[in-house]
């Protein structure tokens, strides 16, 4: 999608805020599921989702988000009933958004009952919806690029074997956060954000790259991050010459750089932070992120 001065970045970045203490969703079923994934090349990857028996609808699979929402049209569709206002931190700070009740939200064998989901416009995404991390509190997710395939499984020790890396993270708002990772021997933060079409850094991992080259500004191209919430924010892309994440070495990586209020949000504005979004996960067979361990596995393909 072209854009005067660069290009249209699909950022979701919605749903990072806190829902309000009155709201207690039935916990997830913790029935294993398996389920075919939908993706465009580098962008959203998507799984059939039903609500109130209806459907199946296409709903984006989102780890950056942290509670799961509904389009405005599929609200109006299903004429869903009207929640609370919910407080919803999206890439351009704290917004108060309308929000439906779901009787029964349905993936595979696993249901959840009595969920309440903001709204959000969704236009041009071709998307129902989106499933946050609030369907995966101590449970595990497998993201299966290679076979099309996500499962959501009880959190177990998957073992080792050639071409497997295992990375150590903490649990913050929700997300999983990998703490062994480094740039150019400086320890940053990284995390898995599968609704973000590109990977997204903030101003103190740019500063790192400032200074081990100066000639890198020169070479940032601006583009505009585009949220299913409707909104807009500046941000220049460079690319990282080298990025080490547990025992993976990546190098030429594509980064946007904004100043996103959610990095403020998870208290990681003064740290060196870098997301990783889906043009980077796709590169990998398999990418699995264990809530009750917190870790993030990540299966490199023969080739």
């Amino acid at each position: 999608m072209a854009a005067a001065g660069g290009f249209l970045a699909a950022l979701p970045a919605l749903a990072f805020g806190q829902v309000p203490e009155t709201i207690s969703p039935e916990p997830a079923d913790e029935s294993p599921a398996a389920i075919a994934l939908t993706r465009k090349m580098f962008e959203h990857i998507t799984a059939p989702v039903r609500i109130n028996g209806e459907g199946p609808y296409r709903f984006m699979v989102d780890t950056g988000a942290n509670v799961s929402c509904v389009s405005q049209t599929l609200a109006r569709t299903l004429e869903l009933p009207a929640g609370p206002r919910i407080e919803v931190n999206t890439i351009v700070g704290r917004r108060a958004r309308e929000s439906v009740l779901i009787d029964k939200l349905e993936i595979a064998t696993r249901t959840r009952k009595r969920v309440s989901a903001p709204v959000l416009p969704m236009s041009g995404f071709d998307i129902d919806g989106v499933l946050g991390v609030d369907w995966l509190k101590g449970q595990r997710l497998v993201m299966g690029f290679a076979g099309q395939m996500l499962e959501i499984t009880r959190s177990r020790d998957d073992g080792a074997r050639k071409g497997r890396v295992v990375v150590p993270a903490r649990r913050k708002s929700g997300q999983l956060t990998m703490v062994d990772a480094d740039l150019n021997g400086r320890k940053i933060s990284a995390m898995i954000d599968s609704g973000s079409q590109f990977s997204i850094g903030n101003r103190a991992l740019r500063r790192i790259i400032e200074q081990t080259d100066r000639t890198a500004n020169a070479l940032a191209q601006k583009v505009t991050l585009m949220s299913i919430a409707g909104e807009s924010i500046g941000g220049d892309q460079l690319y990282l010459p080298f990025i080490r994440i547990g025992g993976l070495n990546l190098g030429n990586v594509p980064v946007v750089f904004t100043d996103m209020p959610v990095f403020k949000l998870w208290d990681l504005h003064d740290t060196p932070t870098i997301m990783l979004g889906i043009d980077l996960l796709t590169q990998f067979e398999t990418v699995a992120l264990d809530f009750g361990r917190s870790s993030v596995r990540f299966d490199i393909a023969d080739a």
